[in-house]
């Protein structure tokens, strides 16, 4: 028999993914909350505002009823934006049964709260954040409906689960690996959207190649700090969901976040990059997050505090710039807590 499968929600990720799963001769189920958009799935097999070019699976099929699309599902995979997250999994649990399988594909923080996703899940459906497992890592959805080569990794507290999840996307063209540090994938996948920002901004200006890999250098040093500062494994942020997610979102132009910093840099308002994009722009509100979780925590990050005045309080992006360049001489070489490294060593 095959597995139900369903996702929630039906942007361009959650469908990428779900094409994946299909490939994999499992039945999805998509939700929407949009009655059209389920009616083109369904008879179309296109989902023309988000994938355009794509040719949807026959065993996709989509529904705006919430107990519908989950009634049977073996795995619930969610992939809200994170401003909503906290509302689709409410709505969701009614219908959650504690032997689902529950996944997430969000990359962002909470902003009132500064909470992870899966964090925002464990307290929705009031289940151990344990029973979560996350799927990050470099993977721009146009190319995974595509069936180009794509590998991503699945984090979990439970070896089980990770590898359960492990199961159902593996194919020959969506390679995945599965790694314990459940805390560290969440905080890569979220922090290097700052970057990607950073660096569309830099491109936007105009410049140049040397700007853009110190900028991608400094700003994976600077959110493996903050990182390893929460108690993330130092060495997740060399690995897919670090270096690997932050490559391909600050270098191509499927990134939105990498569109939106150029944008910026090029003059744009906010406001104007925004309805523009017609799309949501994780870096922007994780840019807020990180301004603050830095205070808490007490670590300097210097491209996400300009870029955060750069945003929200308008800097212009040259003085933001000029505020980097102009910072006190530093050593390259940072040494990390001694008793964090000692941990994940052990």
């Amino acid at each position: 028999m095959s597995k139900k499968v369903a996702v929630l929600v039906a942007g361009s990720w959650g469908t990428a993914l779900a094409s994946v799963l299909a490939e994999n001769e499992l039945d999805v189920v998509m939700w929407t909350r949009s009655e059209e958009q389920a009616a083109e799935i369904n008879v179309q097999h296109t989902n023309a505002r988000y994938l355009p070019a794509a040719e949807l699976s026959p065993r996709i099929r989509a529904t705006s009823d919430m107990e519908a699309a989950v009634a049977g599902a073996t795995a619930v995979l969610i992939v809200a934006p994170s401003s909503a997250m906290r509302a689709v999994t409410h709505q969701f649990k009614p219908f959650y049964k504690p032997d689902m399988l529950i996944i997430h594909a969000t990359k962002g923080f909470e902003t009132e709260s500064l909470k992870r996703m899966s964090s925002v899940i464990s307290e929705e459906l009031e289940c151990e954040e344990g029973h979560i497992v996350v799927l990050s890592g470099p993977s721009h959805a146009e190319e995974v409906v595509k069936r180009c080569p794509t590998t991503v990794v699945v984090a979990s507290l439970d070896k089980s689960s990770a590898e359960a999840v492990q199961g159902l996307f593996m194919n020959a063209y969506f390679r995945v690996y599965t790694n314990r540090d459940m805390l560290g994938v969440e905080l890569a996948g979220a922090f290097k959207n700052i970057i990607a920002l950073g660096a569309g901004m830099s491109d936007g200006l105009q410049f140049g190649d040397n700007a853009k890999a110190a900028l991608l250098t400094r700003g994976l040093a600077e959110i493996t700090r903050i990182g390893v500062e929460m108690g993330a494994n130092p060495l997740t942020f060399s690995g897919l969901a670090g270096i690997g997610d932050l490559v391909v979102t600050a270098t191509s132009q499927h990134s939105r976040n990498w569109r939106a910093g150029s944008m910026l840099g090029q003059g744009q308002k906010l406001d104007d990059v925004l309805q523009s994009m017609g799309m949501v722009v994780e870096g922007i509100r994780t840019t807020q997050a990180a301004y603050f979780i830095s205070q808490k925590y007490d670590v300097q990050m210097p491209i996400a505090d300009q870029l955060y005045h750069v945003l929200f309080q308008n800097r212009q992006p040259r003085d933001a710039v000029e505020a980097l360049m102009g910072r006190d001489p530093k050593t390259e070489m940072e040494v990390m807590k001694l008793e964090t490294w000692e941990q994940w060593h052990s």
